[in-house]
């Protein structure tokens, strides 16, 4: 974290340099004038410290470290991290101070009256900052010289120890290494689909992977299958590797060269520990390459491992297997490079088999009945995991079983996990993940921390909040949002995010963490001062530099003593009123801000001087009681995400228009409690002209077009870089410059576009060159004629036409997108009587549905149309009265919906109604009738 720290200032300082260059600075006086001599020295000592911080801070965040010299480089580490906050804060200061500087001199009343005091202030401001500066210098020169102390005593002890010290094991993995088999729970499926591969199938050299979060059974469940005696019989020889992180290539073909002597009782080379690598290659590949074999690679973490191994790995078409496991999804991925592969993502144990294991540790059998519900309790926050629940059942079986003692347990955990002996190894195996992080991704896990336990969290909410934090590195060939998706991505693929939710498109929509790897990081949070967590009840005051505050309910004081000016995020979880002190308090008592997080608080208004936050970059104000925003928001001139989701906010300010670096605006509210309108279910907001001067603006959905009109829908032409757009009351008259318009967004991925009414229509016609990229189309009114660039949209995955009115089949101009995965025609976008699904067509559609197409009486669907298809939705579709029988054709479909549909379809396909149509469904493995009195299931011979 020290090493996050250090790469953050090192940034803010090349950025510093770069932009500024302190010019104005230098000319005022021998004091400012080493201004940037001092910042440019400062970046090189932090470029020298770096190179010993990674290894620092890892064996600072070793729990079993110990001793003096561990407790050393602790406090030197958190020096490190010190002096880092500092030279952001000194950065932030410069650059806030720059902000108010300019403020004043563009108020017209303030600069003409009182120029000389804003002058005298500026100046005092850098005084102070260059002062400050000349201090962290003298500061980081002393931290540079401990460093070097601690680099010899570090190279002497390894020295001193080096071929002496044995690796150690730790307890717990060494526990799932001689578990017995009455102890194991759970792996019945998965120990039968394992031992399936490794003793069937091809007879080409096979990996498979056993792929899991850190105390998921991995190791228990490999060796569990490694030792099945069926599984020794098929192979010639068996092998058992700990890799762990500490492996090195040549110590592990040394024990394999080993072992293989060992067991074929022939005598270890006694040049062995002086071969080269190739050397000891050859001797494994010798061994190897007549035999059936079977080798078990246990905890893998390095990427490199699959190309290092792989030399020695013969193929020698005898069916030889390996099994091997990591908690990382890309080392797999190495591997197809070079052997087939089969992967195993091991699951948490169901309710029912934690139960099982729970009740078999802590009470060696049934539980008491009036401990029953308080240890459902303690079991769901093991959140499945096997590691967890031995640990935690094996701690309370030592205890007293009354309610009493296990509600403090309970109450405890967390309190448990730091400090009880027997669940220190726990959090350790949990933390190591965490630990073998690079850099950047630190930060971004700890972020998990900010949200309560058990909270879903969408990744945009998520991804644009680190990168408001510059946890996002920039690269030359992707935007923010796309490297912050492989940040979240790499995370998962490591195993310590878990996916809650995916969108159509197969990209993550939401995540979590297990509960006991979410104490785990609040416990590093709290060590490393990342955030300060705020409950009803507590009463503890910030300590040390705190970058965040996340709060969970407002505490006791009311937040009326809470200040700290180096606080950087604020998060609101509450979700009761706010003190009106607190918010009116936020741009002077936080003036560095630059993510402040309300969404679904009770926030009702915004005060003017919000706009003093000058460098605020992320404003999440969604799902509040908001209703208008102040004039000061064009002040936020570092503002690029501007989040109005679900707001009643109608009208942005012209304000708004000054903030060009402002890249994410989206601003809707959708009316899920009244009857459902086309065109009233969404409202966006109204703009003032001159949003052309948003040029960074790469989101903005929705935009009410008839409030500028046509001289808006002419500066759309201005933003280029938008990658999204969804704009409303569209008319007729627009037509030829909205189509302008979208020709420009060359990198435009969704667009969205209703017209203003029924009546009026959509021209799209004048499009030649549509955005190349173009993913996502929803288009909402009259068409006299499906566009002709429509059906050449060969990335399209997903279509919703509304209102088009087509009188022919517009399914013959579309079942050539090859790429389209939804499909949706709603609101009489079909005015004919039928659609036919034509042999061959719409290959990848995975979801379709027909809503409110009142004529529509049937449907066709040829033998080989469709064959991809899984969900398929009916509503409200008056005249289609009788089931289409070419259901029957779609082989893979899984579920079939009926909602609002007439009630002799309905009855034709329920056999309770001696359904005579019902044969048509059988095949399908979920069918749902909703109707106005509720929602039912059909059954069919799948689901019975």
């Amino acid at each position: 974290m020290a090493e996050t720290a250090a790469l953050y200032a090192l940034q803010e300082l090349c950025n510093f340099v770069v932009e500024e260059g302190c010019r104005h600075i230098v000319e005022n006086g021998t004091l400012l004038a080493g201004f940037k001599k001092d910042f440019i020295d400062i970046k090189d000592d932090l470029e020298s410290i770096q190179a010993f911080l990674k290894d620092a801070d890892t064996k600072a965040a070793a729990d079993g470290g110990g001793g003096r010299a561990n407790e050393v480089v602790k406090t030197w580490v958190k020096q490190v991290r010190d002096v880092s906050l500092c030279i952001e804060d000194v950065v932030d200061e410069y650059e806030y101070s720059k902000y108010v500087a300019q403020w004043i001199d563009h108020s017209r009343i303030i600069a003409f009256l009182q120029p000389l005091p804003a002058l005298i202030k500026t100046k005092y401001t850098e005084y102070q900052i260059a002062s400050k500066i000349k201090d962290i210098k003298e500061s980081l020169g002393k931290i540079k010289e401990r460093m070097t102390t601690l680099l010899f005593q570090s190279e002497s002890e390894s020295g001193s120890y080096r071929g002496t010290k044995a690796p150690r094991i730790d307890n717990t993995r060494m526990a799932s290494l001689f578990i017995e088999e009455t102890q194991v729970v759970g792996i019945e499926s998965p120990r039968d689909e394992l031992i399936s591969y490794l003793v069937s199938g091809t007879s080409d050299l096979m990996l498979i992977s056993v792929v899991g979060m850190g105390g998921l059974g991995k190791t228990t469940l490999a060796k569990y299958v490694f030792n099945n005696q069926y599984v020794k019989e098929h192979f010639d020889c068996h092998y058992f590797f700990t890799i762990s992180q500490s492996y090195t290539l040549r110590k592990m073909l040394i024990d394999m060269v080993n072992k293989f002597c060992v067991d074929n009782n022939e005598p270890i080379p006694k040049s062995l520990w002086k071969m080269d690598n190739n050397t000891l290659i050859t001797h494994v590949r010798q061994h190897l390459q007549s035999k059936r074999y079977l080798l078990l690679f246990d905890d893998v973490w390095k990427e490199a491992f699959p190309d290092e191994i792989k030399h020695a790995l013969i193929s020698n078409n005898k069916g030889s297997r390996i099994i091997m496991t990591t908690r990382k999804m890309n080392i797999v991925e190495y591997f197809k490079k070079s052997v087939s592969v089969h992967v195993h993502e091991l699951q948490p144990l169901t309710p029912d088999k934690a139960w099982e294991l729970f009740c078999n540790k802590a009470f060696r059998g049934q539980c008491p009945i009036e401990l029953e519900e308080m240890s459902n309790e303690i079991v769901q926050k093991c959140g499945g995991l096997p590691l967890a629940i031995v640990a935690i059942g094996g701690l309370l079986s030592t205890k007293a079983k009354t309610m009493s003692e296990w509600r403090k347990a309970s109450q405890n955990l967390r309190m448990e996990l730091e400090h009880n002996v027997h669940l220190t190894s726990l959090t350790k195996i949990l933390s190591l993940s965490y630990d073998d992080l690079p850099h950047h991704l630190k930060s971004c896990m700890l972020y998990f921390g900010i949200y309560p336990e058990d909270y879903t969290i969408n990744r945009k909410r998520l991804t644009r909040q680190w990168m408001a934090e510059g946890f996002v590195m920039n690269e030359e060939t992707k935007s923010l949002e796309e490297v912050a998706e492989e940040y979240l991505t790499e995370l998962v693929q490591r195993s310590l995010v878990q996916v809650s939710r995916v969108g159509f498109d197969g990209k993550v929509k939401s995540c979590q963490v297990n509960d006991l790897l979410h104490q785990v990081i609040i416990r590093k949070m709290k060590d490393l001062s990342f955030c300060h967590l705020m409950h009803k009840y507590d009463e503890q005051h910030m300590v040390g530099i705190t970058r965040r505050i996340s709060i969970a309910s407002i505490p006791n004081n009311d937040l009326r003593n809470t200040s700290n000016s180096g606080i950087r995020a604020i998060f609101v979880f509450d979700r009761d009123e706010f003190p009106k002190q607190f918010i009116d308090g936020l741009s002077a008592k936080f003036k560095l801000l630059k993510v402040l997080d309300f969404q679904n608080s009770l926030l009702n208004y915004i005060p003017d001087n919000l706009g003093n936050l000058f460098l605020l970059r992320y404003l999440n104000l969604s799902h509040t009681k908001v209703t208008v925003l102040p004039k000061s928001i064009g002040n936020l001139v570092n503002l690029e995400t501007l989040d109005l989701r679900q707001t009643k906010v109608h009208e942005l300010p012209i304000e708004i228009n000054k903030l060009t670096k402002l890249r994410l605006l989206p601003a809707y509210y959708r009316d899920y409690e009244g009857h459902y309108n086309i065109f009233n279910f969404t409202t966006g907001v109204k703009m003032q002209e001159g949003i052309g001067c948003l040029k960074s603006l790469q989101k903005l959905y929705f935009l009410e077009a008839d409030h500028g009109a046509l001289g808006l829908i002419r500066e759309l032409k201005m933003l280029t870089q938008l990658r999204k757009l969804g704009i409303r009351c569209v008319q007729q008259q627009y037509g030829n410059a909205l189509c302008d318009a979208i020709q420009e967004m060359k990198n435009l991925e969704p667009l969205n576009i209703t017209v203003k009414d029924e009546n009026e229509i959509l021209d799209l016609d004048f499009i030649s060159t549509p955005p190349p990229n173009l993913r996502v189309l929803n288009l909402k009114g009259g068409l006299t004629r499906l566009p002709d660039w429509i059906p050449n949209l060969q990335y399209l995955v997903k279509l919703r036409l509304g209102l088009s009115n087509f009188n022919d089949d517009p399914l013959d101009s579309l079942k050539n997108l090859t790429s389209l995965f939804r499909l949706n025609l709603w609101d009489d976008a079909f005015s004919g009587e039928r659609l036919h699904f034509q042999r061959g067509g719409f290959p990848k559609l995975k979801e379709l549905e027909l809503t409110r197409l009142n004529r529509l009486s049937s449907i066709s669907i040829d033998e080989d149309a469709l064959v991809n298809l899984e969900h398929f939705r009916f509503k409200n579709n008056p005249q289609l009265k009788v089931v289409p029988e070419d259901l029957q054709n779609l082989k893979n479909l899984q579920f079939l919906g009926f909602a609002e549909m007439p009630v002799e379809l309905v009855d034709s396909i329920d056999p309770e109604k001696g359904g005579v149509y019902h044969q048509i469904i059988n095949h399908i493995p979920l069918v749902r009738i909703r109707q106005n009195v509720g929602s039912r299931r059909i059954p069919t011979q799948i689901n019975v």
